[in-house]
């Protein structure tokens, strides 16, 4: 089967270009980019994409599906739509479900039930410790080999920092990633904001930006010990940065990722305490979201995701300090990713390095590249078409999402996963 994409707007992550081309994809696959002239494919499904931009689906690292066990709040088949609507075509799902994912049979059950489900691709994370609990690492080896993208025990901190240590250095042994949440859980427990003059008037409990430098510290002195692959899921101030710089410039093997909502909101969004702002780890001065996506411009933030965690009404109906944390993200993270390109933060093809391209290779995918052998996992986007956000029209279950009646601009106009439409 071909299929040839005319007249598009190619975003190439990969070589850092933004320019005019059709490009030929055949039984799932590209099979050719062409930069000049109008090319003749005889046989060949044509989509003219009239100028819009083609680039290569988001992997979004980090989507909490919440199956098993709270089915109501995001299921698989409500969350794949949600990530086809929002040209999200590889999911990387988090173990923080009910049980949580700790054992081969969880995670086959998983992927079993994404299969079946979900339109676009779905990689499982496993759990980095029995029960997310921080006292028993889990079979890596048997995990790794029923087929767990990463280890992460999501924002439960593994305190014990012998029991960190032994499995940083058996995933080391075995070659996989580690996903770690950079936090002091002293510190930050029950906080809703963060600290300084705007929480301390309205009254919020804080934690100070610190908390995410000294968890941080600790990680990367165990991963300098182990010599494991890491990856810090979130870095959001800018303090933790110059840390970051310094791992490095050590030749660490680190990485690190940032959130849509600590990139495009500060801490001053909370001010009429809508619980839909309440996200972990909170909301930043604007000074700390400034720095990040300088981070990500210059490449020292290599990953942006939606950090999608859909709540209940009922848990985000309360005070904002007793609030569920969390918010939804699948089908806004393009349009507020768009928000600093059309600011002049960042060019198209620097954003979807950090949307599709850095956490395929950390993944080690072949997906995020517009190129020859790659696969065609693909989003056609019209970067300028505004819009309203209205949270009911979303497709995922909850519908807790802080851009409820922002204005946005860019809307997905087609998605393919493996050279399969599967949503315009």
């Amino acid at each position: 089967m071909r299929h040839l994409f005319l007249h598009a707007r190619l975003i190439d992550p990969g070589g850092g270009t933004d320019r005019e081309g059709h490009l030929l994809v055949e039984d799932g696959r590209i099979v050719d980019v062409i930069r000049d002239g109008t090319p003749e494919v005889s046989g060949a499904e044509v989509t003219d994409c009239a100028g819009l931009c083609l680039a290569p689906g988001i992997v979004d690292l980090g989507v909490k599906v919440s199956e098993p066990g709270e089915r109501h709040k995001e299921s698989f088949r409500s969350a794949g739509e949600a990530a086809a609507r929002g040209g999200v075509t590889t999911m990387v799902t988090r173990p923080d479900t009910e049980p949580a994912i700790d054992t081969p049979e969880v995670l086959e059950f998983v992927r079993r039930r994404a299969n079946e489900a979900a339109p676009v691709r779905v990689l499982p994370m496993a759990a980095l410790t029995k029960g997310r609990a921080g006292r028993e690492m889990v079979e890596i080896g048997f995990l790794r080999d029923a087929g767990a993208a990463a280890f992460t025990d999501c924002d439960r901190v593994v305190e014990n920092t012998k029991v960190l240590s032994r499995a940083l250095t058996y995933a080391r042994s075995l070659g996989a990633l580690v996903i770690g949440h950079p936090q002091d859980p002293g510190l930050s427990a029950g906080a809703a904001a963060t600290s300084g003059k705007f929480a301390s008037l309205k009254g919020l409990p804080s934690v100070s930006p610190m908390a995410e430098r000294i968890g941080l510290d600790r990680d990367l002195g165990l991963v300098e010990m182990t010599g494991a692959a890491y990856h810090a899921d979130q870095i959001t101030t800018a303090r933790a940065l110059r840390r970051l710089s310094r791992a490095r410039e050590a030749g660490l093997d680190v990485t690190a990722g940032v959130s849509i909502h600590h990139l495009t909101l500060n801490e001053f969004d909370v001010g009429d305490y809508r619980t839909f702002f309440k996200v972990k780890p909170p909301l930043r001065s604007e000074d700390d979201r400034v720095a990040a996506v300088e981070a990500v411009a210059s490449g020292l933030i290599d990953v942006i995701s939606s950090m999608h965690t859909p709540q209940s009404e009922e848990e985000k109906r309360r005070p904002f300090e007793e609030a569920a944390s969390g918010a939804v993200g699948l089908e806004t993270l393009l349009p507020a990713a768009l928000r600093l390109y059309h600011g002049g933060d960042m060019s198209l093809p620097t954003l979807f390095r950090a949307l599709s391209l850095n956490p395929s290779r950390r993944l080690g995918l072949d997906t995020g590249r517009l190129e020859k052998g790659a696969p065609a996992d693909l989003v056609l986007f019209d970067p300028g078409a505004p819009f309203v956000l209205d949270r009911w029209t979303l497709a995922s279950k909850s519908k807790n999402t802080p851009f409820d009646g922002a204005r946005l601009e860019g809307k997905v106009k087609g998605t393919w996963v493996r050279g399969v439409r599967v949503f315009g």
